[in-house]
């Protein structure tokens, strides 16, 4: 009696707030550029993408015609799921200098994340921290005020949230109590992200912190791994064998091996094939939609 394999979610996250093509030219930062990336990651395997938005400069917004742009070139070629970020980036319109010295990414550009065309889901950053980038110190500022704001404005516009953490306090208490107030209809989804050095707040990458991050997860959690950098990987791995989901793509990793760049296809079809390997297969979009709880495409 042959067994159907179990369903596994692969993320791709394209491009993030953070890398330049400097960094890698192959990071699609363009709207034309991220949707032709996404519609070959699609035909390699991945069933979600995490999309941001980029100027013309490059430089991050949170721009919702930006959104809807990308959001509708993708849709137009494919049926991924389309996750839109309410992070932004560490430049461009999303910051702006303190008086007391720190910079901070600016709440209401985050807001207009999700009014984009389009979106399934949104991220939600369940957590304030400190990011570090080119002698920067920008706060993150996401008090429970906050959770709860963006959370009904998702909910009021039938958007999913993805609940973002970084530690486990964002686990046993910033998420549990939007979910008791009401905030997420049905099963969360949750990311955790992790290796993420350049956040205070943050975690490493070891079997054990993720182990630790997992056992304590709401009940009836659908929850994925985000790791940073060559934590990438081994913790995709290692969420496999907790139940998890996965996630690669230039948004986290640039590198496809030490020394040699990434592109965002050969990070999703490498995922792929493990993940066969394991004994699981990769979910299509419909079947993604159904383990998250979103509605199917009519």
């Amino acid at each position: 009696m042959s067994m159907s394999k179990p369903k596994v979610i692969v993320t791709i996250a394209p491009t993030g707030g953070m890398a330049t093509k400097k960094m890698n030219p192959n990071l699609p930062t363009q709207p034309q550029e991220i949707a032709d990336d996404v519609y070959r990651c699609y035909n390699a395997g991945a069933s979600v993408v995490a999309v941001h938005a980029r100027r013309a400069d490059d430089q991050a917004t949170c721009d919702p015609a930006v959104y809807t742009r990308i959001n509708r070139l993708i849709r137009d070629r494919c049926d991924i799921v389309l996750n839109n970020s309410t992070g932004g980036g560490i430049d461009g319109d999303m910051v702006r200098p303190l008086p007391n010295g720190l910079w901070e990414i600016q709440w209401e550009q985050r807001l207009k994340g999700i009014e984009g065309e389009g979106a399934e889901m949104c991220t939600l950053d369940a957590q304030t921290v400190i990011a570090s980038f080119g002698g920067k110190e920008i706060l993150v500022a996401t008090p429970p005020s906050r959770i709860r704001q963006i959370a009904q404005m998702m909910k009021d516009r039938g958007i999913k949230p993805e609940w973002e953490v970084f530690s486990l306090h964002d686990v046993v208490a910033d998420v549990p109590r939007a979910l008791n107030e009401g905030l997420d209809a049905g099963r969360p989804f949750v990311n955790i992200v992790i290796g993420a050095n350049a956040f205070q707040g943050g975690l490493p990458y070891t079997p054990r912190l993720l182990q630790t991050m997992v056992d304590h997860l709401p009940r009836d959690s659908v929850f994925n791994v985000s790791a940073i950098g060559p934590a990438q990987l081994p913790a995709s791995m290692h969420s496999l064998l907790l139940g998890g989901h996965v996630r690669v793509g230039l948004e986290d990793n640039l590198y496809y091996e030490h020394g040699v760049l990434a592109t965002n296809v050969q990070l999703v079809e490498r995922l792929v094939r493990l993940v066969r390997e394991m004994g699981y297969e990769p979910a299509t979009p419909s079947e993604a939609r159904d383990i998250i709880g979103l509605p199917q495409l009519h």
